[in-house]
């Protein structure tokens, strides 16, 4: 059986940059004292995961803004996906696809039509999200970032939902990197890492979009940079 991730983890210049991606965030997880981490700390991590995705879809709120029940519906949105979120993990390792319609829900809620909330509503994008699970199934020596990368701009690009696509990527993408061990108490905070640089952001998905291996390889040396960014902006760097 083939590895379906394998291919992209190997484009050039993919393994050693990830294998020093990860050797930051572990450097930076050790030595701030990752075995300390509090349940606060991954609150914290939470929180300021949500204000980054809301701002990267254009709700400009802080995170203390966010804790006292302030902000838009989607800031809203976000922060409530983000106290549910961790609790969906035994929902994704059994059914990915479940538990993205899960998230999109509990995002989209109030800014969304109701008839819409969870409901995959692109039959080409459904057919990728399917695909996805069944690679997600699959055992593969690619590494965790990596996955959480793919896994990330492949639910945006593939466009399911009637909105909040790339909410839902970045909420998987931190999923993936707590089911494949690089974050185990999610005190890293990817969101942030993306709405750091929207613009390079956007450009890599687009690029990742257009379905070539240059766009992949693109796509994954960005989020490289986006990881590492991540990491700094953990609540243990501070």
């Amino acid at each position: 059986m083939s590895d379906p991730f394998i291919s992209a983890a190997l484009l050039e210049g993919i393994p050693s940059t990830y294998a020093g991606t990860r050797d930051g965030i572990d450097s930076i997880l050790r030595d701030r004292g990752l075995r300390r981490s509090t349940p606060e700390d991954t609150a914290r991590s939470l929180l300021l995961g949500a204000a980054a995705t809301a701002s990267l879809e254009g709700s400009a709120y802080d995170a203390d803004t966010l804790a006292s029940g302030g902000g838009d519906a989607l800031a809203r949105g976000a922060v409530r996906l983000s106290t549910e979120l961790l609790g969906l993990l035994p929902t994704w390792n059994r059914s990915p696809v479940q538990a993205l319609a899960r998230i999109h829900a509990l995002a989209a809620a109030g800014s969304a039509d109701d008839a819409d909330l969870g409901r995959p509503v692109n039959p080409e994008g459904v057919a990728r999200l399917t695909e996805l699970a069944w690679m997600l199934g699959q055992p593969t020596e690619a590494p965790g970032l990596v996955v959480a990368a793919l896994v990330n701009a492949e639910i945006t690009a593939a466009g399911a939902f009637a909105s909040h696509n790339a909410v839902v990527g970045r909420a998987a993408e931190r999923l993936v990197l707590l089911a494949k061990g690089v974050d185990p108490a999610s005190v890293l905070v990817p969101e942030a890492g993306h709405a750091a640089e929207p613009d390079g952001y956007r450009s890599a998905l687009a690029a990742y979009a257009g379905g070539q291996p240059t766009g992949v390889h693109q796509w994954l040396m960005y989020a490289s940079q986006a990881f590492t960014r991540a990491a700094e902006a953990s609540p243990l760097a501070r």
